[in-house]
């Protein structure tokens, strides 16, 4: 998907919404256990009841990972859904993945060719030869750690190296790896007071910034903090607080609930 189109779908919808399928057996309503794929039929239901309110989806492929064999069968089967239902919208894996040049080549393989997603997070600890294998995608998309939500991110991302601090490094010298048609970037919620910052530097690339919900990220701070200067250029996650906000047989109409009323808050800065 190139950005035209993401914009488009956000002007569409007014809405700028990510939800997360953070997808845990532990945690899906109990009567899907007996399906054949529970994680898929969960999934499905959580994506046909909010696909009206959410410009994109984004699995964590941890918790699919975690399942061995059947759980890359489920995440296959959940993003074929979305390509072949709601091509439309924006496909995110959330791998993290980072590592030398060859092997990089492989993950972005992976996730461009055999799952087809649209984009993938990618972690740039290790440089630029980590990240380029997949920005050789021209159509797809890279979308790199810079800073984010979680309490040990001043561990390495907060440190300064005199002049700057790190994640204001990755900023400005990953553009000149990739343009901001094909290069996003991760800003938690959680550092909203950041986006302003973040802003001075990459004024136009999309940020994928989790963290909003059940993390305590503020919506109304990264809304106003992390437009873009041409464009909303943002993709905001919700995870837990959509997909689990019920647990019953009615717990896709209560997510669709949750995403309407994200969207609703989106749209008024839009």
């Amino acid at each position: 998907m190139n950005r035209k189109a993401l914009e488009q779908q956000i002007i569409a919808k007014q809405s700028v919404l990510c939800v997360g399928l953070d997808t845990d057996l532990a945690k899906i309503p109990k009567h899907l256990l007996k399906e054949e794929d529970p994680i898929f039929a969960f999934n499905k239901a959580i994506i046909d009841a909010t696909q009206k309110y959410a410009v994109a989806y984004k699995p964590n492929l941890a918790f699919y990972e975690a399942e061995g064999l059947n759980g890359w069968k489920s995440l296959k089967k959940t993003v074929d859904y979305l390509n072949d239902h709601y091509p439309e919208v924006f496909t995110i894996a959330d791998a993290k993945r980072g590592d030398i040049g060859n092997t990089a080549a492989r993950y972005a393989k992976a996730f461009f060719e055999e799952l087809n997603f649209d984009s993938l997070t990618v972690a740039p600890y290790m440089g630029e030869d980590s990240v380029r294998p997949s920005l050789e995608y021209r159509a797809k998309w890279t979308i790199l750690l810079a800073l984010t939500s979680n309490p040990g991110a001043k561990d390495f991302q907060l440190q300064s190296n005199g002049e700057r601090r790190i994640f204001e490094e990755v900023l400005r010298q990953s553009q000149e790896w990739g343009s901001e048609e094909q290069l996003m970037y991760v800003v938690g919620a959680t550092k909203a007071a950041f986006l302003k910052v973040v802003r001075q530097i990459v004024p136009n690339h999309f940020l994928l910034v989790p963290g909003v919900g059940a993390q305590g990220g503020s919506l109304k701070e990264v809304m106003e903090n992390g437009r873009g200067q041409s464009s909303a250029a943002l993709l905001i996650n919700s995870s837990r607080g959509i997909i689990y906000a019920g647990q019953d047989e009615d717990f896709a109409k209560i997510a669709a609930t949750k995403a309407a009323e994200l969207q609703e808050q989106m749209a008024r800065y839009l």
